[in-house]
C-alpha cells in the first residue's frame, strides 16, 4: 500500500519530516507541493475564492490541530 511522508528539499536531497518505515533501497515517487495554488487556473475568481475561506474557516482550527494527523496517516 502507498505511503505519503512529508519531506522538505534541500541542497538536492529530500529530508523526511517523519521515519520511513521501509528497507533501504525501497523505491520512492516524489509529488512536489507548489507553495500555493492558482485558483484562476481552476476556474475559481476572487469573489468565489473569498466566500470558499469565509465558508471553511469555522473547520480551520480543527484541520491544524495534531491529533489530525492520525487522519493523515490512514
Amino acid at each position: 500500500m502507498a505511503k505519503s511522508v512529508a519531506g522538505i528539499y534541500r541542497d538536492g536531497k529530500i529530508e523526511l519530516l517523519e521515519p520511513l518505515d521501509q528497507p533501504e533501497g525501497t523505491p520512492v515517487v516524489v509529488s512536489v507541493q507548489p507553495d500555493r495554488i492558482d485558483l484562476s487556473e481552476r476556474g475559481i475568481g476572487e469573489a468565489q475564492a473569498a466566500d470558499l475561506r469565509a465558508r471553511l474557516r469555522s473547520f480551520a482550527e480543527d484541520w491544524l490541530r495534531p491529533e489530525m494527523d492520525a487522519y493523515d496517516r490512514l
